[in-house]
């Protein structure tokens, strides 16, 4: 009997020594989206945990874990895959020979925020604790906008995006005197992120210096300010001023317009004929229009170099015909005999001519070589960076974050495109038009054939396959996949050529209509506009292909120059 006594005393001892405690942090864990965050816990007391279950869960997600742990092998759930880990809870700590069981969790979304279950188990015992992960986003500097009012005071509009979650905002005075706000407006995009907008009123006496910030709970904030002296100072001479402006420019507007065309008034009008007389007034008027005036026969002749070579016998039969006409008419008009026989029915003549020729040239692209502004479109521009939490694993990026390329060791083993290597701006946009420039050419080099540029909407960082990257899915881009050419994602896809190829192309975000452009900087052109309906941040959006010499560049756009006045004289 007292040896049973003995060996359960003994039995107990050993389970009682082998017993531990599983030991979290008492407060919750804050931090940032797309940052890494370590969530602390370990065993007491210390011993060995390789040989131990460590299982991490969410909620009541006990049989589908976010890591696990056994038999020295790592399972991860699907949405947490390459992204969880094991990890220090510090540098004096000695990993899981220690007991040190915390979770790395990088690229952190909002979607992260909450409860996750430490749970660590061996043979004969187990226990477990809970951390509470606090996610936030500090959103963009707040931007200010003046608009006077006519009784004399300013109304200031305060907006910012990108924050989570809801921050509080306040208004103050140079005095630091808190101002009341007119009101405030919030939206939350697809992203979960929330746009902020606030308003309010205020006059000379109010303040001189107005400054509007954003705050969260955690304590972090942005301000922007604004000096309204000035504005309210010189309202009252806006609208004589603006008055002025809109006369002056009508005026100048109408006389251009007279100088240009004053050799048109009297086109085709010489004695008593009149090319009129001999086409109906539809026709000819449509024929004016499209193909009599001399600007017109200049795009039409500079528009068929690039047709082939049908399309140019189309166009020069329709335009000796025209020609023809032209002659005759004027040899009727200057010898004062009635038109000739062969007039007969030459209504029907003109207006099969002027329709040929008007087929031909409206068929050419809407904007030819030369027609962009590319100074008017950098006054929207913004500088763009890559974000290197939000970066495809197998793409490098320099320290400026500007250039982005595939890296050495990364091995392209799926056919076509390689739509995974992409990368995604620092920089997001709710509102407002957005300009910027890629470089896809080098000296002494043959520009890219392959690459991806476009925008995407904040928060769709994972991409596997082009079936991902779709309008409903937050993608909008232009493609060059080298011999096959260049192509949208929209539904259906465009193809389109582009000769040259693109050196430097130019991106135009105009958010608020809904519109992504494409411009070939180099050759002023435009080359494609996009028109969708963007919900939330959208966030630029590129891939530097693979098989390319040249790497992909983001550009420093230059400061837009500002044409010459010239004398009134």
């Amino acid at each position: 009997m007292l040896t049973i006594i003995v060996a359960l005393l003994v039995n107990l001892f050993i389970e009682t020594s082998e017993s531990f405690t599983v030991v979290v942090p008492r407060d919750q864990i804050v931090a940032h989206v797309g940052s890494t965050v370590t969530l602390p816990c370990w065993i007491s007391p210390p011993e060995n945990a390789e040989v131990l279950e460590i299982r991490w869960y969410r909620n009541d997600q006990f049989s589908n874990p976010v890591l696990l742990y056994q038999h020295g092998k790592i399972i991860q759930e699907e949405s947490f895959r390459n992204r969880t880990s094991l990890t220090l809870r510090s540098d004096l700590s000695g990993g899981l020979k220690d007991g040190d069981v915390s979770l790395r969790l990088e690229k952190l979304r909002i979607q992260d925020e909450g409860s996750f279950h430490c749970y660590v188990s061996g043979e004969n015992e187990y226990d477990s604790g809970e951390v509470f992960l606090k996610v936030t986003a500090l959103g963009s500097a707040p931007v200010l906008f003046p608009q006077p009012l006519d009784d004399g005071r300013v109304n200031i509009s305060c907006k910012s995006s990108g924050w989570y979650p809801e921050p509080d905002v306040s208004w103050m005075s140079d005095e630091r005197t808190v101002l009341r706000p007119g009101g405030v407006s919030r939206s939350r995009g697809a992203d979960e992120m929330f746009s902020v907008h606030s308003w309010t009123a205020v006059s000379h006496s109010d303040a001189q210096l107005l400054s509007c910030s954003m705050s969260l709970k955690t304590g972090e904030s942005r301000e922007g300010r604004l000096n309204i002296k000035a504005i309210i100072s010189s309202g009252s001479s806006v609208p004589w001023t603006l008055f002025f402006i809109a006369l002056f420019f009508a005026l100048g507007l109408a006389g251009l317009i007279l100088y240009k065309y004053r050799h048109k008034l009297t086109v085709f009008i010489s004695g008593k004929k009149t090319v009129k007389e001999v086409c109906d007034d539809e026709t000819m008027e449509s024929l004016t229009k499209e193909v009599c005036e001399d600007e017109s026969m200049e795009r039409g002749t500079k528009a068929v170099k690039d047709r082939n070579t049908e399309e140019q016998k189309k166009y020069t039969g329709a335009l000796n015909s025209l020609e023809k006409l032209k002659a005759d008419a004027s040899v009727g008009e200057t010898s004062g005999a009635s038109p000739s026989p062969n007039y007969e029915g030459s209504s029907s003549s003109c207006g099969e001519a002027a329709t040929l020729l008007q087929a031909v040239v409206h068929s050419q692209p809407s904007e030819s070589v030369g027609d962009t502004n590319i100074e008017e479109l950098r006054k929207h521009a913004v500088q763009i960076t890559i974000d290197p939490e939000h970066l495809h694993p197998g793409l490098m990026v320099t320290k400026n974050h500007k250039i982005v390329r595939e890296a050495a060791e990364y091995k392209h083993t799926r056919e076509g495109f390689p739509y995974e290597l992409c990368a995604f701006g620092a920089q997001t946009f709710t509102s407002g038009r957005h300009y910027w420039e890629v470089d896809l050419a080098r000296e002494d080099t043959p520009p890219k054939n392959y690459w991806l540029i476009g925008v995407a909407e904040h928060g769709n960082f994972r991409v596997k396959d082009r079936s991902a990257l779709t309008p409903s899915n937050g993608y909008w881009f232009l493609c060059s996949d080298g011999p096959n050419g260049f192509y949208t994602n929209s539904d259906p896809p465009v193809s389109l050529p582009l000769t040259p190829r693109p050196e430097q192309l130019g991106v135009l975000l105009d958010y608020d209509r809904g519109q992504l452009s494409f411009y070939s900087v180099k050759e002023r052109k435009h080359v494609l506009t996009m028109s969708t309906r963007f919900i939330g941040s959208v966030t630029p959006l590129f891939n530097p292909g693979v098989e390319d010499k040249t790497p992909l560049t983001i550009l420093d756009c230059p400061e837009p120059v500002e044409p010459p006045v010239e004398s009134s004289e």
